[in-house]
């Protein structure tokens, strides 16, 4: 089958699976129904009083798009960080952003920070930390002149480990058992879908980030390509990573922002993306964004409804999903080369 012919089986099939998704919980819908209420829901954003439509419009809706867009951005994101660093175990917390992002979150843990005006103090220090993170990154990189792939990751491993060790001390110092609690609970990630406006700006911002990483495709290619090659073409590719790692900071920052940590979602889906429609990037990031939003939908329904009243973190069950894939595309790809 073509490339592209797969491009659009895989995207027909995810939208299919997302759209299903909404009809999946202890309220059960079949296909038909939850076309019926979704077309309720959005003709009628008041609410018609049936229980069905009620929980599909304010509880799995807001919970589905927000996931979708979540899983698009660090999938996309992940893909970036893959041809920034032309390493295939890279991922958007590659770089000690994620750890960053820890330590804000922990700070304002630990000094009891709450709302601040309308915004999740937590989630605003952790977007800071992530966005410091990254500008420390940027500093080294220009103060040391280079701007490769290999520089910006020796950089990005001695900052996370730094915020690492940061983070383990401040857990240890704080006695407070539901501090500590709040903190473990948000480093394992959770979809709070509190507000349509707050999704509604994460929505804008992925979706810009996805447009303009796809704008960047050819710059992506070359950097699969090679720093020496791509001097000989006309291009210096040190600027462009530095760019880029800014906008991935932009979006992590969001994504942590709105839904604490999680992981493997940058790392896997990439990777089994690849696998089937191979490294261009212009086939490469649309269906990793797809591909991401929808693989991250069903985790968070899962932790919604393994386990009956019981809701689990949707980093827990990103991971506890996507290393099995993982492991089966290391061995199959091995297999492959003998």
């Amino acid at each position: 089958m073509k490339p592209v012919y797969r491009v659009m089986l895989i995207s027909f099939l995810c939208l299919l699976l997302t759209l299903f998704s909404l009809g999946v919980g202890e309220i059960s819908l079949s296909p038909a129904e939850t076309c019926h209420y979704l077309y309720l829901a959005l003709t009628s954003p008041e609410g018609s009083g049936m229980v069905e439509q009620d929980v599909l419009q304010f509880i799995r809706l807001p919970h589905l798009v927000l996931s979708f867009f979540i899983g698009a951005g660090l999938a996309v994101c992940g893909a970036v960080m893959q041809a920034v660093m032309k390493n295939p175990l890279a991922d958007p917390y590659l770089l000690g952003i994620s750890s960053g992002a820890s330590l804000g979150a922990v700070l304002a843990i630990a000094l009891g920070i709450g709302m601040i005006g309308s915004f999740d103090g937590i989630g605003a220090a952790a977007f800071l930390g992530a966005g410091l993170v990254s500008l420390l990154i940027l500093l080294i990189s220009s103060i040391s002149g280079k701007g490769e792939g290999l520089t910006l990751l020796l950089a990005g491993f001695a900052l996370n480990a730094a915020c690492s060790a940061a983070v383990s001390f401040f857990v240890t110092v704080v006695a407070d058992t539901s501090k500590t609690r709040s903190i473990q609970f948000w480093m394992m990630g959770n979809i709070r879908a509190d507000s349509w406006m707050a999704i509604g700006i994460l929505a804008i911002l992925v979706t810009a980030g996805c447009f303009y990483f796809f704008s960047q495709r050819r710059i992506l290619d070359l950097m699969l390509m090679g720093d020496d090659l791509s001097l000989t073409m006309g291009q210096k590719l040190s600027t462009y990573r530095k760019v880029y790692i800014a906008v991935m900071a932009l979006l992590v920052g969001a994504v942590v922002y709105m839904s604490g940590m999680i992981g493997f979602v940058g790392l896997i889906i990439p990777h089994g993306v690849r696998l089937l429609v191979g490294s261009s990037h212009g086939r490469l990031l649309p269906l990793a964004a797809l591909t991401g939003g929808t693989f991250l939908c069903w985790a968070d329904i899962l932790g919604r409804n393994a386990i009956s009243g019981l809701e689990l973190p949707v980093g827990v069950m990103a991971a506890l999903a996507g290393s099995p894939f993982f492991l089966w595309m290391l061995i199959s790809r091995k297999q492959v080369r003998r």
